[in-house]
This record gives C-alpha cells, structure tokens and sequence, in this order.
C-alpha cells in the first residue's frame, strides 16, 4: 500500500517518519509545534483525533476538529503548525499511529509545546457518548 508521496499536495518535506503505539482508553493530547507540520495515519486500531486550531490569523482559529481514525477508516490527516492535536484510542485494541513530520526532532532545542487534554480554553470532553 503507497502511503504518501512527494508529489502529494499535503506533503511540504520529510523531516522524520515514527511509529508509537497506544492502548485502549489512552489519551494523548494536547501538543503543537510552531514550525514543524505533521501528517497522521492510523494503520491498526481507531482513535478520536482531535484538532484545536491555535493560528490566530487563520479563518479557523479557535476551531476543534474531530476526526475518526484508523483501520476501518485509513486515510492521512494533515496537521499544520500553531494546530494543537491529540488523540484517544478507541475499542478494545490498541492503536498504531505512523506519523511523517517536516522537520527532524531536536532534543536540544524541540518544537513542541504541551497543553493539558483538558485545557479549558479547549474545552474538549473527551468521554464516549452514547446515543
């Protein structure tokens, strides 16, 4: 399967490509980056991937975005910089996030900048609701 290729409108260069794996209930949120793009997939598992728009120039800005990630809808998502995101596994199984980034990571200087999942000025409720 052909996952992304430079000549993809989303793909602005490659910095770094990596996997992590997480567990059922997990939440992992909220991070963003001030010059670094990301682009998500989820090949195995499903996750809640919630996005938070931080740009205060943008037509979108202080916007949250819900997407439904993984095996059962294996698509790439787009994440650009100044866009707060995280995500939460879903179902029983864990979740396999590959995730391509435009910039390599710099432990001596990181670009990553950390809210908590349950920031208020996000005011994201991250519980399962049932209809």
């Amino acid at each position: 399967m052909e996952l992304l290729r430079e000549d993809d409108e989303i793909f602005n260069g490659f910095g770094q490509a990596s996997l992590s794996l997480s567990y059922p209930g997990v939440i992992k949120a909220f991070h963003y980056h001030a010059q670094q793009d990301d682009i998500w997939y989820f090949p195995s598992g499903q996750a809640q991937v919630v996005l938070h728009d931080l740009r205060p120039d943008s037509p979108t800005y202080k916007q949250t975005d819900v997407y439904y990630m993984g095996e059962l809808s294996p698509y790439l998502l787009f994440i650009p910089r100044g866009v707060a995101h995280g995500y939460r596994v879903l179902g029983h199984l864990p979740a396999t996030i590959v995730y391509f980034t435009n910039k390599a990571y710099d432990p001596a200087d990181p670009d990553e900048f950390r809210l908590a999942y349950n920031d208020p000025d996000i005011g994201f409720n991250w519980q399962t609701r049932f209809r």
